[in-house]
């Protein structure tokens, strides 16, 4: 299925990896804007992949993927009212920020490499803004470094998507499960250590 997919997509990959390593340097090298076009470029991936992943090709093998489809809907339109908003902040680091940065990375740079790496070939690569979940693991990432009103509704879609995903493999026997599941934990470890230091139980670094 990853194979046929990315096919049908090739040459798109470099695109949208070219768009994930703008984020990482719009947020690294432009602390305190407000990245209006981050939460856009997010938006249209998250609409993308629900359309042409999820919906056009997963939900042929897995009738589950027609209710998770709208979700992948309705996180890019969350985004894309982050951008009409300009919702999203990002100031200077903070070291719990390192979190956000791994996660993002793995997304962007590791994931692709998981297939080859598993004897299973370049063309089953999963990559950001082509398939989902690194395309949702990316999003964590972006949104543990990014503060606003609207983090709250936004987390919760890809957080969801990653367990599942994650369980999903699991269950298959699928060596890469982890990878999901690990973003969802440091994503929590980060969210539990900024909730204690808000509420000033830590110096402040």
């Amino acid at each position: 299925m990853f194979e046929t997919h990315n096919a049908a997509l090739w040459p798109l990959h470099v695109v949208t990896l070219a768009a994930g390593l703008l984020i990482v340097l719009l947020i690294a090298w432009r602390p305190g804007i407000r990245a209006r076009w981050i939460a856009l470029i997010l938006a249209i991936f998250w609409t993308f992949v629900g359309w042409s992943f999820l919906w056009n090709r997963y939900a042929a093998i897995n009738w589950a993927a027609v209710y998770v489809a709208p979700a992948f809907f309705v996180e890019g339109v969350l985004l894309l009212l982050a951008f009409l908003r300009d919702a999203l902040v990002f100031d200077r680091p903070r070291p719990v920020h390192w979190i956000g940065y791994l996660i993002l990375g793995f997304a962007l740079a590791v994931q692709p490499l998981l297939a080859p790496l598993q004897g299973r070939g370049w063309a089953s690569s999963e990559v950001f803004g082509i398939t989902p979940d690194p395309t949702a693991i990316a999003t964590l990432g972006v949104l543990l470094l990014a503060r606003g009103r609207l983090l709250p509704v936004l987390l919760p879609v890809p957080v969801l998507w990653c367990l599942l995903s994650g369980i999903t493999l699991r269950t298959m026997g699928e060596p890469q499960a982890w990878a999901p599941l690990a973003a969802v934990t440091l994503a929590a470890v980060a969210g539990i250590w900024m909730t204690i230091r808000q509420r000033g139980s830590f110096p402040a670094a």
